[in-house]
């Protein structure tokens, strides 16, 4: 005998949520029928598989699932018939969660965008948008996908981003633990050459005696780091910090403009796909505005925005704010007068991003030479006081 999960609606139409046990979900279906109830879903139950420690949901199995519902529906599938077979697919728990409760709210009349609205998945503005556009358009196949793309390109932007500062922290990282591992465990091995002595040269007097302070101090100076790291972790948790630091980042040279236009390509993106989709010009604007991540360029952005609403061409309201390249405002303005302003976007999303390319690869050029060169100083700062220090007792000794 097997536990199913049912929701039913009895004869006054009240919905009514249970488990039953039974042979097989036919059997299931067949005893919750005999009573002229309406059998509205029927599955195993997935407790057993719940009560293990959840692992968090990674916006990649999101997309990859949503990838799969817009397939079906590109193929022909029904939209009840595509949703229940995401809810039953061997996805992460919360995902057939979420897929279940789509499937739920379908069945009693609600929209798609409602639907997904319900069910708490992790999904950026500009998806709900999309969606509804595409519902209401009836081209709710082709919007699910331009959603889907625009996240894959988020999460392809993000990746980049994270993998171009993996290896300068690794750098950077490793050097700070070497030098500790210096100051803690060799520096004071010569500690003894500070006894009785005013002759030493300064740089000699300052290595050994840091490295004797790091000695004495090895357990205060590890729970000092730990506590820098527990309130870095905390600080990076709020949005409000995590926003002056890509705000300072983007005001640094080339790091700056990596990541400017970055943001750019990703609001040429959203538009283009809003656009794709009949969604109206104001709010792709409006949507595509709340997107950007660096504060300034999204004050430009809403400041485009405005002038459209007061009559300006996208084009000349992006001019004003100085908000693109002279290439941009040629590709938009193109758009514009052809009624091709989609296709143009997604040319300027493709120009930027190649470009935030080209940027993340000087600024690495910059970056990791830097880290090398900071790492070697630093060392070698330390390797010529411990020197020093030898050199000035031979003297002595001389």
């Amino acid at each position: 005998m097997q536990e199913y999960d049912y929701e039913i609606a009895d004869r006054d139409g009240q919905i009514v949520i249970g488990q039953m046990q039974g042979e097989s979900e036919k059997e299931v279906l067949r005893q919750l029928s005999r009573n002229g109830q309406t059998v509205i879903q029927v599955r195993p139950h997935l407790a057993n598989t719940r009560s293990v420690l959840r692992r968090k949901l990674k916006t990649q199995e999101v997309v990859i699932a949503l990838h799969e519902l817009a397939t079906l529906l590109e193929s022909g599938v029904s939209l009840a018939a595509a949703i229940d077979a995401q809810a039953r697919g061997s996805y992460h728990p919360l995902l057939v969660d979420a897929f279940d409760i789509i499937s739920r709210n379908l069945m009693r009349g609600e929209s798609l965008l409602s639907a997904l609205r319900d069910s708490a998945l992790p999904l950026p503005e500009y998806f709900f948008n999309l969606v509804e556009a595409g519902e209401v358009s009836g081209q709710l196949a082709s919007s699910l996908r331009e959603a889907v793309a625009q996240m894959e390109y988020d999460l392809r932007v993000a990746g980049e981003f994270k993998n171009a500062l993996t290896y300068p922290a690794i750098l950077v990282a490793t050097g700070i633990t070497a030098v500790l591992m210096i100051f803690i465990f060799v520096v004071p091995k010569f500690s003894n050459l500070l006894d009785g002595r005013t002759d030493l040269p300064w740089l000699a007097e300052a290595v050994l005696s840091t490295g004797v302070w790091f000695n004495n101090n090895t357990w205060l100076l590890l729970g000092g780091l730990i506590i820098t790291v527990a309130v870095l972790m905390q600080l990076f948790r709020q949005a409000e910090f995590r926003q002056k630091v890509l705000d300072g980042m983007a005001r640094m040279p080339v790091i700056g403009e990596w990541l400017s236009e970055a943001d750019t390509a990703k609001w040429a993106s959203v538009m283009a796909a809003m656009l794709s989709s009949r969604v109206e010009l104001m709010d792709s604007l409006t949507l595509a505005a709340k997107g950007v991540r660096i504060g300034r360029r999204r004050l430009r952005m809403e400041a485009s925005a405005n002038d459209v609403r007061s009559g300006s061409s996208l084009a000349e309201a992006l001019e004003k704010q100085n908000a693109l390249s002279a290439t941009g405002y040629n590709l938009i303005r193109v758009g514009e007068q052809s009624g091709q302003l989609a296709a143009m976007l997604r040319s300027l999303a493709r120009l930027y991003d190649e470009n935030s390319t080209r940027r993340m690869k000087q600024a690495l050029t910059i970056l990791e030479p830097l880290a090398v060169l900071l790492i070697g100083a630093v060392l070698g700062v330390i390797m010529v006081g411990i020197i020093l220090a030898i050199t000035s007792v031979n003297d002595v000794n001389l």
